[in-house]
């Protein structure tokens, strides 16, 4: 830890995330979330996105500072706003839960999209929900199942039992119960 603890004194802002990130798990150094935060504020404030995405975290939780949801949310905006995916995703889930902002599902799509198409298995999986249900986008069955897909092939469980129910149901893509049955399958393993 000595090495981050001198690259962020130079202000190396990676070096402030990762030394961060030790003191707020506890790798390296005795466990200490306010000092963690104070790092990530140092490159959060000098437009690190994953230190500002890091920021958002701690104040949504009440880790090491004290709980500001209208903070995080204003965190994972600059984070996202610079293309963070993570921040792409918790700003589209702040946007569907009303954290810190009010709810808006058309802003909570258009976010989960961006994280989507950058590979985000939890915003594939929430954006194919937004499609099944017709929140913030139009209901569409067809998308549904295709951002299920991308989830599902990633491992991700929920998105996996959907796509099954997509393949049962016929919904959004052809009626098959044996694609069905090995989609149930892989998410039973999990």
């Amino acid at each position: 830890m000595t090495l981050y603890g001198k690259a962020a004194g130079q202000d190396c802002q990676r070096a402030q995330l990762r030394l961060g990130q030790c003191l707020a798990a506890g790798r390296g150094a005795e466990k200490n979330p306010a000092a963690a935060a104070i790092w990530f504020k140092m490159a959060a404030n000098r437009d690190h996105p994953p230190a500002q995405n890091q920021l958002g975290y701690c104040y949504d939780s009440g880790t090491g500072v004290p709980k500001d949801t209208d903070r995080a949310a204003e965190w994972f905006r600059r984070a996202a706003d610079q293309g963070n995916v993570r921040a792409q995703y918790n700003l589209g889930y702040c946007y569907a839960c009303g954290i810190g902002m009010p709810e808006d599902m058309a802003q909570a799509a258009k976010w989960y999209l961006k994280a989507a198409e950058q590979g985000s298995t939890l915003a594939q999986y929430s954006l194919g929900v937004c499609y099944e249900r017709g929140t913030g986008v139009p209901k569409d069955p067809v998308q549904a199942a295709l951002w299920y897909r991308e989830a599902a092939n990633q491992g991700h469980a929920l998105a996996q039992l959907n796509l099954g129910v997509c393949y049962e149901n016929g919904t959004g893509v052809s009626k098959d119960w044996t694609s069905a049955a090995e989609w149930y399958r892989k998410a039973a393993d999990q």
